[in-house]
């Protein structure tokens, strides 16, 4: 079938004018230049930078020995993010700068339908073909009418150009996929969200119980640190999960939960805790609104009757749930990150968020601070103009608790046949892999062939470039400025990102990109700057600093302006409704939804099928990374986990490579080797993701292992927040592959 927008393979382009790029280049064979010398600290020159392989965007210094090339990354002392250590990946950020596979020019689409190739262009040809486009579309349908779907630092140069031009559209799948349940359970309990980082105080616990987290394997670095320095004190730690993590190992108590039964647990803690009279009476007396109205909810919830939904134990319940008791305040139920699991994940959040507060933890010392930031003023523009529509005319009806654009609402929109009442007609994808990143591949490819123009801005040649009209290539976080961080912490910081080489090949920084199309649209009163490095040194000194002070610090800190903790019988007036915590929550009562969580059933694999858990390795962060030549030397493909008793029924051994087929009949492109082991429940199999890349111009990661993603054809849609719930799909292990071929694209 002849389509509009078939998938490119970058690496496979002919000769004659077209890009040809240069095979991977091996890290086992002389990655730095200069690695057979050590480098000397005392000659080298250091530069002020903010890691970019992760969200948790750790301030450090990039070192460079005398011939100019980055030898390595250490963090800054004084970041509160990092601590002064970084992570394997943070380390591993010199892969990134000199990975071969990188992108390296613009790359345009030519060819009739069925027969497209890429062709390297100028900068010049392709931002006037951005902008002609994006001109074309917005004068057709309304600018409103193009979507920015984003991720990463680099997003908020283009949040700026798109609100220029009159579009609020914009999503991140970390919304959807990760923080929105999460935040509106917060939101609706304490009229506050958690935020990045996690205002939790580990180091000062007593207590910590983590559901389906994974600290240790995310690597969320501050995080990580302050865990280890809460076991050094003696801090218990009790992990619920089907699978035994790297967390689980470190905890007093495992619980391998049956999955899809949280809330029947968390609802279990919370009557052992009330019945038993074990909640601080206290603080919920003063603080809290509808605890009679709890009381009454969740006295059926018994150990005895979550024993029949969760698989745990009545003792293991009450056990647990003494041992936060005991160390309350000082306890944090971590409230996780990736939160979109089976549809109901927003009351989840909720009961995590309520079981908080029944254990006095919320503003206490050992349980969650106060964060607090710098706020640092915008650079003078003028006001941008007002959209006739935006993604809460096609959100907020049905998912009346959505607080910002819903990735997989934008791309309903986006289809030939959606029944939404207003339209997406062109994509500006800017860092990350929509194939890969967003369950229901073929959703998404069929919006990406309905829409009239796709721009893609990354560093590497993910899936999603394949599927550009124009393939825009970002330089690397070693390469540019971006704006400030600032983000919540104990104390106000504020952290620079500066280059610590030119831009290699012919990339370009995400302000730069961002900018030029935006003059290109006549739109220079939004931009009234030469380059962003005026916008940093007016923005600093307008709080006290400057770019030339940061240049040599990196980070600075700044007083707190309120206190850290509450004090013990402090006023404090909470931003819900009742200005109280409510655990009786009046905006979903009021937007039609149940106030208190509610336990559900939820669908249960058919014999000869095992639920698909996903989730991370430490040297990894998510697809992001896996081509890294430093890090893909750690890790460079995924196995499946397999229960001893389901391999034994299958005849399975270590190593044996299978492939996966899922309950909508979609089997793996490429196989994945077992991993047997009893640190998963017979009903469920574990496979890392990001792995298995079908873009053969990512040398290093294409084809190994299976990808998850793949398999994830069936999504729980949360009520509240319209997030995606990915843990509701099954996989049955075959030790052929089928006849018939899937199709790649």
């Amino acid at each position: 079938m002849k389509t509009r927008r078939d998938f490119i393979k970058i690496s496979a382009l002919a000769a004659g004018g077209l890009a040809v790029l240069k095979p991977a280049l091996s890290f086992s064979s002389g990655f730095f230049p200069d690695e057979e010398v050590p480098l000397d600290e005392s000659e080298a020159q250091r530069t002020p930078t903010i890691c970019e392989v992760c969200f948790w965007n750790c301030a450090a210094f990039a070192y460079k020995d005398r011939k100019g090339k980055v030898q390595k990354i250490i963090g800054n002392d004084i970041d509160l993010h990092s601590k002064g250590r970084l992570c394997p990946r943070g380390t591993g950020g010199p892969g990134m700068l000199y990975d071969k596979d990188r992108l390296k020019k613009p790359l345009l689409r030519v060819g009739k339908p069925g027969n497209q190739k890429f062709k390297e262009v100028s900068w010049e040809e392709a931002l006037d073909f951005v902008a002609k486009k994006t001109r074309e579309v917005g004068e057709k349908y309304g600018y409103e009418s193009i979507a920015l779907l984003d991720h990463g630092t680099t997003a908020h140069h283009f949040e700026h150009l798109f609100k220029s031009f009159g579009s609020d559209n914009t999503a991140e799948p970390a919304i959807a996929q990760c923080l929105g349940a999460r935040e509106a359970g917060f939101i609706n309990t304490y009229g506050a969200g958690i935020g990045s980082p996690e205002p939790t105080d580990l180091r000062n616990a007593k207590c910590l119980v983590l559901i389906g987290s994974h600290i240790g394997e995310n690597m969320h670095n501050g995080i990580v640190q302050d865990m280890s320095t809460g076991l050094d004190r003696g801090m218990t730690v009790i992990t619920v999960d089907p699978r035994f993590s790297t967390a689980a190992s470190k905890s007093k108590f495992w619980l391998p939960i049956k999955p899809s039964t949280d809330i029947a647990l968390l609802l279990a803690w919370m009557h052992v805790l009330i019945y038993e009279d074990l909640y601080d009476k206290d603080y919920i007396e003063q603080y809290a609104y509808g605890f009679d109205e709890l009381k009454a909810h969740v006295r059926p919830f018994t150990p005895e009757w979550a024993y029949t939904k969760t698989d745990i134990p009545p003792q293991d319940i009450r056990k647990t749930a003494y041992e936060m008791a005991k160390a309350a305040p000082s306890v944090v139920i971590h409230p996780g990150r990736h939160t979109a699991w089976y549809g109901d994940d927003t009351q989840r959040t909720r009961a995590i968020a309520i079981l908080n507060a029944l254990l006095g933890a919320w503003g206490k010392k050992g349980g969650y601070y106060f964060p607090e930031k710098i706020r640092i003023p915008r650079f003078p523009h003028p006001k941008y103009p007002e959209p006739e529509w935006t993604w809460k005319d096609i959100t907020k009806d049905k998912y009346k608790g959505a607080f910002t654009g819903v990735t997989n609402i934008l791309i309903d929109a986006s289809l030939p046949d959606t029944k939404l009442k207003h339209k997406i007609k062109a994509w500006y994808v800017v860092a990350t892999n929509l194939i890969q990143s967003i369950p229901d591949q073929e959703k998404t490819k069929k919006a990406l062939q309905n829409m009239e123009f796709v721009v893609v801005v990354d560093t590497m040649p993910t899936e999603i470039t394949g599927y550009a009209d124009v393939v825009l290539p970002e330089c690397t976080y070693l390469e540019r400025y971006d704006y400030l961080r600032t983000t919540r912490h104990k104390i106000p910081q504020v952290a620079l990102r500066m280059p610590a080489v030119e831009p290699m090949y012919d990339t370009k920084p995400g302000w730069w990109i961002s900018r030029e199309i935006g003059l290109r649209l006549g739109l220079d009163k939004y931009f009234p700057w030469k380059d962003i490095e005026e916008v940093l040194d007016w923005q600093l000194k307008q709080v006290g600093s400057s770019l030339e002070e940061m240049k040599k610090v990196g980070v600075k800190s700044f007083e707190r302006e309120e206190p850290l903790y509450l004090e013990d019988g402090e006023d404090y007036f909470f931003n819900t409704n009742t200005g109280k915590i409510e655990l009786y929550s009046t905006d979903l009562d009021a937007m039609g939804y149940d106030p208190m969580p509610v336990y559900r059933e939820h669908p249960q694999p058919e014999d000869g099928f095992y639920r698909l858990i996903y989730g991370r390795v430490p040297m990894h962060t998510f697809g992001r990374t896996i081509n890294n030549p430093l890090l893909n030397e750690l890790r460079d493909e995924n196995h499946l986990w397999v229960n001893p008793k389901i391999a034994k029924l299958l005849d399975l051994k270590t190593g044996q490579e299978v492939w996966l087929r899922n309950q909508d009949g979609v089997v793996s492109t490429f196989p994945v080797k077992v991993r047997i082991t009893e640190r998963i429940r017979f009903d469920s199999v574990y496979l890392p993701h990001g792995f298995g890349q079908k873009n053969k111009k990512m040398g290093r990661a294409y084809g190994r292992g299976a990808a998850d993603s793949e398999m994830i054809t069936r999504v729980e849609i949360d009520d509240v927040t319209g997030g995606t719930g990915m843990r509701g799909n099954f996989v049955e292990i075959l030790v052929e592959k089928p006849q018939k071929e899937e199709a790649e694209s």
